[in-house]
């Protein structure tokens, strides 16, 4: 919501008050001062007058967990364990998954209670890369990376995908790069040509690349600069 329009919403504000508090400088977003009225105001947002707090806000979280296999994407789940499992931290019922993981599908999560960042990755209009490791039943043709840079056509929802790159790594494994989340799409990219994936792994999410060090089942905080990378 523009900042104008919050505090013209609240009863102690009128517009015109509005209007100069914001002239004057007097209005503080997470610390900064605003004069800009269409300056947002989000959800989690700290929103200050002068010494008053209007509007606490929440701390901004972002995690990046190694999703292992049999675990559900998931914030609740009645019969098996949620990633949200894994996670041990205060409110966490306020977080959300960015970007979902198949049941038996390993590798980067990203959970935040951020929903314009999540926002940010995952929506197809940014054309984030995803870029999984892929092991397959059946040798990985040539023909494969030429179809699937052309894209395939998905009769369920009417549609063609995006280009996607296909680097061969061995007869039976690759890594694909697509900007698309479509539902089970990697194993359908692949069933295309009758092969299927038999281990599939997400290596990284735009800039943000899975950490070494983290052993599946494990989460750590992204750094101030993996967050400013969205």
């Amino acid at each position: 919501m523009r900042v104008d329009r919050f505090l013209s919403n609240l009863p102690c504000f009128n517009r015109k008050q509005v209007r100069l508090l914001l002239v004057e400088k007097r209005v503080r977003i997470d610390g900064q001062t605003v004069s800009d009225p269409h300056a947002d105001v989000r959800e989690f947002s700290r929103v200050e007058v002068d010494d008053e707090v209007l509007q606490a806000g929440k701390a901004l979280r972002h995690f990046m967990l190694h999703k292992p296999a049999g675990c559900v994407s998931a914030t609740r789940d009645p019969q098996h364990r949620t990633v949200l499992d894994l996670i041990a931290e205060p409110d966490k019922d306020d977080l959300h998954i960015a970007g979902r993981l198949d049941f038996n599908t390993t590798g980067l999560m990203l959970i935040t209670n951020d929903g314009s960042w999540s926002r940010r990755l995952t929506q197809p209009q940014t054309k984030l890369a995803k870029v999984y490791y892929v092991e397959t039943e059946q040798d990985i043709g040539p023909e494969y990376a030429v179809k699937f840079r052309e894209g395939l056509y998905f009769a369920f929802e009417d549609l063609t995908t995006q280009p996607a790159g296909l680097e061969l790594l061995g007869p039976k494994s690759a890594r694909l790069s697509i900007v698309e989340g479509r539902y089970h799409q990697v194993k359908r990219m692949f069933g295309h040509f009758n092969n299927k994936v038999t281990h599939l792994h997400r290596e990284r999410m735009g800039p943000l690349t899975l950490d070494n060090a983290l052993k599946p089942g494990e989460y750590r905080p992204l750094s101030d600069h993996e967050i400013e990378l969205i």
